[in-house]
């Protein structure tokens, strides 16, 4: 039988730190979180886990108002759907570049 390895994905720890956010902050559930982004419910509770954990360590510094929670909160949300309208636009300019290059190879 030919098996072919999946290749492992690695993530930057800014991007770990955003997904846990999303479940911290949103209250939005691992499972939910981890189907939008397209990772593993574990490695998601994982990330979730040590971000509550570095929150934790980083709170004795001075914790934020609930105003601010809830403006920090805002821009997470935000910053992660406008990194998605990103990658999707990334991908839609190299779609139309492809077919722009296949017309003009036809003439």
């Amino acid at each position: 039988m030919n098996e072919q390895k999946k290749q492992r994905r690695s993530f930057t720890e800014e991007y770990k730190r955003e997904a846990a956010g999303l479940v911290i902050d949103t209250g939005r559930s691992i499972a939910a979180v981890a189907r939008e982004i397209k990772v593993g419910e574990q490695t998601l509770g994982k990330w979730v886990k040590l971000e509550k954990a570095r929150r934790g360590s980083s709170a004795s510094s001075g914790s934020l108002s609930e105003e601010e929670h809830a403006e920090l909160k805002r821009l997470r949300q935000e910053n992660f759907e406008l990194k998605k309208d990103n990658e999707f636009l990334g991908k839609a300019a190299v779609f139309f570049a492809s077919k722009q290059q296949h017309r003009n190879d036809s003439n």
